[in-house]
């Protein structure tokens, strides 16, 4: 036994992990792996609440998101209404703006008319004078007939203007 080499790879093997237990390799490797459970643990922890802040960030995202859709419902609903009202208020104008031509249109066709009856009246008149002068004068000869048709035209033409 004592030549085999396998025999003296054991040997060696156990003088070798005597000589680190001696040292303290043993505490210094399970320290190393105690830190490095506490670095993982660590990180694990730290990945939670991170996961933890984009869970609450999301949310709070999700919140705003809804808000602003709601403050943009609510602008939209606002411009329709002005919309409305602006269409309202400019109906309202041109119906306006029509009443007022319209009573434009109907005060010169009344002024018109009036014009024209006047001005009817009056060659009315001119025709009826001149028409009573020629009778007159030609029925009624001498100074009486002068004086009469003098007078009779001056009171027609009182009369009928």
């Amino acid at each position: 036994m004592i030549h085999d080499a396998e025999f003296w790879v054991l040997i060696g093997f156990l003088v070798f992990l005597s000589g680190m237990i001696y040292a303290g390799a043993h505490k210094a490797i399970t320290k190393s792996l105690d830190d490095r459970a506490v670095r993982i643990k660590a990180e694990l922890e730290e990945a939670r609440k991170l996961r933890e802040d984009a869970v609450q960030l999301l949310k709070d995202y999700e919140r705003k998101r809804q808000e602003a859709e709601g403050e943009a419902q609510e602008i939209i609903a606002g411009a329709q209404a002005e919309a409305e009202r602006m269409a309202a208020e400019a109906k309202t104008k041109v119906e306006e703006f029509v009443a007022r031509r319209t009573q434009m249109a109907e005060t010169k066709i009344a002024q018109a008319e009036a014009q024209a009856a006047a001005d009817v009246r009056a060659a009315a008149a001119e025709a009826a004078i001149a028409a009573a002068e020629k009778i007159l004068a030609q029925e009624t000869k001498g100074k009486l007939g002068d004086d009469l048709i003098a007078k009779g035209i001056a009171e027609l033409g009182k009369r009928l203007n």
